[in-house]
């Protein structure tokens, strides 16, 4: 049967275009269906302008570091439609880069919803497309609790079109959304609390980085309510109310929920094709990224696995190579994969938690606590770093590093290539640190402050 084309990604996010243009350079026709925004939630409305808000509520914390040397500077009134106006005009500089991307490598681009009439065929936009192979990268979308009164709340999709900057706001939810709007909102002036079901925000990462933030967000400000869950919100007046389960109430201009993220099914028309879903609602994928219907594929966050952008990419990039490239796919590891949670300080991780790494077997801990260099002067002493490395006893192999303070995420990068490289502690240990840094209280932790396992 001729097909219209060779293969037709469902979503022009980061790994769906990745997919697209691999593909195609490798001599396949190649079509990519997008409703809403080139480059997906990653560019549009979560990784980087979520980075750009970060970015700018960071300057009121260095104009007030400014004094501890010697600067007699004065924090203005912050600008949100300013900010808002130049993040617009940023994303849709990037919007434009990604339908270069694809047009150069000759993929043709439909901008309209793609849907499952049978298993190689698409309504796209109300034309009949058919292809060999069909790639899903619908990507996810937040969800909500379901309360009375959900419908007075926002999700991370509004945020960034929000008219003003609230005054007081209530975020719901303890994982990273919820904590880098707390820090982004904080910084820029607003009151926030943060209200979450688990004693320590962040469920899933390292205990100590999870209290330490807590007691970093608590410190600038940030009023948290652990283990309490929203009941009901209601409109009183211009101001929303949420009510909690202990039985006491907040009152907020806005109400936040980051609540987690589910899998972009709704509307695919997957039965018409016969894909199947696991129990969690994403799209049940083979180690090959293969669904149960053997020529249709899904990647990034719509499988509900490792939900990063790189991730994404990096999946795509592989199933294109593998279906159609002559040399051997590129490979990726995803054992140790390395993620970042831009919140206030910021934090980053690569490899095992202690307590992943408890459960395994006897392992090493090496932890520090300090005040970097800059807020020594600075008096803002809540700014204080956390570093912890995890070793393997028997092959002193380094199998989890975390941090949170100044420039985690960049150090955290660095990490990555150790771990998945297989780095011992004794490698570590023969480094020459840079100084004075913060990064080389990596390679200059000598004393084990634990063992566990």
């Amino acid at each position: 049967m001729a097909y219209d084309f060779d293969v037709f990604v469902i979503g022009g996010g980061s790994g769906g275009v990745r997919c697209a243009r691999i593909a195609a350079g490798h001599g396949a026709r190649v079509a990519v269906a997008e409703e809403q925004h080139w480059g997906g939630t990653c560019v549009n409305i979560g990784c980087v302008p979520k980075k750009i808000l970060v970015q700018a509520s960071e300057y009121s914390g260095f104009a007030a570091d400014a004094r501890g040397f010697g600067w007699d500077s004065t924090i203005g009134a912050h600008d949100w439609a300013a900010l808002i106006g130049h993040k617009n005009a940023e994303i849709s500089r990037l919007n434009g880069i990604y339908r270069k991307l694809l047009d150069n490598a000759g993929v043709t681009r439909f901008e309209a919803r793609a849907v499952f009439i049978d298993a190689h065929t698409l309504d796209v936009g109300g034309e009949r497309i058919s292809a060999e192979r069909i790639v899903i990268a619908t990507g996810g979308r937040p969800t909500r609790l379901p309360i009375p009164g959900v419908e007075l709340g926002i999700v991370s999709d509004d945020a960034f079109f929000l008219a003003e900057r609230p005054r007081r706001i209530v975020m719901v939810g303890g994982g990273y959304i919820s904590v880098e709007f707390a820090g982004i909102f904080a910084g820029l002036g607003s009151a926030v609390h943060v209200v979450y079901r688990q004693p320590l925000p962040l469920r899933g990462f390292d205990e100590d980085m999870r209290s330490g933030l807590a007691e970093a967000m608590t410190a600038q400000g940030i009023t948290l309510h652990a283990n309490v869950s929203p009941t009901a919100i209601e409109a009183v007046g211009e101001e929303k109310r949420v009510h909690l389960s202990d039985g006491s109430s907040i009152s907020a201009d806005l109400v936040f929920f980051a609540t987690g993220r589910a899998p972009y099914v709704a509307g695919l028309g997957l039965e018409a094709a016969g894909v199947e879903l696991t129990a969690g609602g994403a799209i049940a994928i083979d180690a090959e990224h293969a669904t149960n219907v053997p020529h249709i594929f899904a990647i990034g966050d719509v499988t509900d696995r490792i939900n990063l952008t790189p991730v994404a990419i990096a999946e795509g990039h592989h199933l294109a190579d593998r279906l159609y490239s002559s040399e051997p796919p590129r490979s990726w590891s995803f054992a140790a994969v390395p993620t970042a949670v831009f919140s206030n300080p910021p934090m980053a991780t690569v490899g095992l938690t202690e307590a992943q790494a408890a459960e395994r077997g006897p392992h090493d801990v090496y932890l520090t606590r300090f005040t970097p260099m800059r807020h020594t002067l600075s008096g803002r002493n809540w700014r204080r770093s956390i570093m912890k490395l995890i070793v393997e006893q028997g092959s002193d192999r380094v199998v989890g590093a975390h941090m949170l303070g100044e420039d985690a995420p960049e150090m955290i990068q660095g990490l990555g290539i150790a771990i998945t490289a297989c780095a011992t502690k004794r490698d570590f240990d023969q480094t020459i640190g840079i100084h004075p840094t913060s990064a080389e209280e990596f390679v200059t932790l000598r004393t084990k402050t634990r063992s566990v396992g």
